[in-house]
């Protein structure tokens, strides 16, 4: 027997290599010798960087940057000098996280230490780079990080702007003659779940810029000056960002990613089975085995198990899903792949003590499920 196990994490309870050892430990009670691959999922949410390191086998990387109000910040990616690939998570450096609630104000926060993430990566080698680009302060449609390429936005007066979001209104011409050669030497690929446009009722602004600290007022400023950028971008790079879905991501840097960067946009879950090489490890497997916090319809928008369904299907392989909870029915989990469910913590009395006993009770499912195959 051949079994594949690509958990996400149990949030608050489990990480994925944590699925992975109670999983293999329930089902080699069963088949001792059976073949049993590690291949933990995320889907660019929280512990998508330690799944990554697994992978990429990288060591963590630290560099001096802005935070999103100009202020150094110790922020660190990760970075593989076998395989000269980083990967580099904006919200380390431009993200939220690093902002005191009273300090949100996307119209003066700036990309910026993201691109001199960036730069630090390609100066120790960088052939590859994968950019998560979720959780984002920023606003300013990647001119903070283009500006760490040596990019410059001038105002109608040849006057290098600030790069943050107020200012968008106010770029005239982008000067590309200072940007780094070597960006040219990178591949980059960008972890992007969202599709929203640039500009618009469903953009950038319009969709995110409210819990980033703008006021209605402001977004409407925002958005205002997403418009007018777009059209700068159009003239001079030739590119309608607009119709690229993800544009607006991160405040507009989806768009900048794929017009500065030349930056393929896919979801964090494609990326991570990429580097998992996932379509090649479970070739032949009889079972892949799966695990969830909770088995519910937002699960199944896009995510790490719509990712793992999408394979399997190519390859007729049935998937097992081991949950913390399930709030789908049983023909609905049928109709969408899945050929086994279990809920771990069903017979447990309350969420702490489910929380509490998920590696015991997990390993005990497991081992009934390879009781079932037998």
């Amino acid at each position: 027997m051949k079994f594949v196990l690509a958990p996400d994490k149990f949030k608050g309870s489990l990480t994925g290599f944590e699925i992975c050892d109670a999983l293999e430990s329930g089902l080699r009670k069963v088949f001792p010798d059976a073949e049993i691959i590690h291949l933990p999922l995320a889907d660019g949410g929280d512990g998508t960087i330690d799944v990554v390191r697994y992978y990429l086998k990288a060591d963590i990387v630290k560099a001096s940057v802005n935070d999103p109000l100009f202020r150094p910040l110790e922020a660190s990616y990760l970075y593989s000098a076998t395989t000269n690939t980083a990967f580099i998570e904006m919200a380390e450096a431009s993200g939220l996280k690093v902002l005191q609630e009273d300090e949100k104000n996307c119209m003066q926060t700036t990309t910026l230490g993201t691109g001199e993430l960036i730069t630090d990566a390609i100066d120790k080698g960088a052939k590859e780079i994968i950019l998560g680009i979720g959780g984002s302060a920023t606003n300013d449609a990647g001119m903070g990080m283009a500006t760490a390429l040596g990019f410059r936005f001038l105002d109608e007066h040849r006057k290098a702007l600030s790069p943050v979001g107020a200012n968008l209104l106010h770029v005239s011409r982008i000067d590309t003659s200072e940007v780094i050669p070597k960006l040219n030497d990178v591949l980059f690929k960008v972890a992007c779940d969202v599709t929203n446009p640039f500009y618009g009722p469903h953009g950038a602004a319009h969709i995110y810029a409210r819990q980033k600290g703008a006021s209605e007022e402001e977004i409407e400023l925002l958005d205002e000056g997403l418009r007018s950028f777009a059209k700068i971008l159009k003239d001079q790079c030739k590119v309608d960002v607009q119709n690229i879905a993800g544009a607006g991501a991160a405040g507009g840097l989806g768009a900048a990613a794929s017009v500065y960067l030349k930056a393929q946009l896919a979801s964090g879950i494609e990326l991570i089975k990429e580097l998992a090489q996932f379509d090649v490890n479970i070739m032949e497997a009889d079972w892949i085995i799966t695990g969830e916090g909770k088995l519910d319809d937002q699960t199944l928008s896009g995510k790490a198990l719509q990712g793992i369904l999408n394979s399997a299907k190519d390859k007729g392989i049935p998937v097992a899903a081991f949950c913390g909870a399930i709030d789908i029915s049983e023909t609905t989990a049928k109709k969408l792949g899945l050929a086994y469910t279990i809920a771990i913590s069903k017979d447990m009395p309350n969420l702490e003590a489910a929380l509490k006993a998920s590696y015991k009770n997990l390993e005990a499912a497991a081992e009934d499920f390879a009781k079932s195959l037998k």
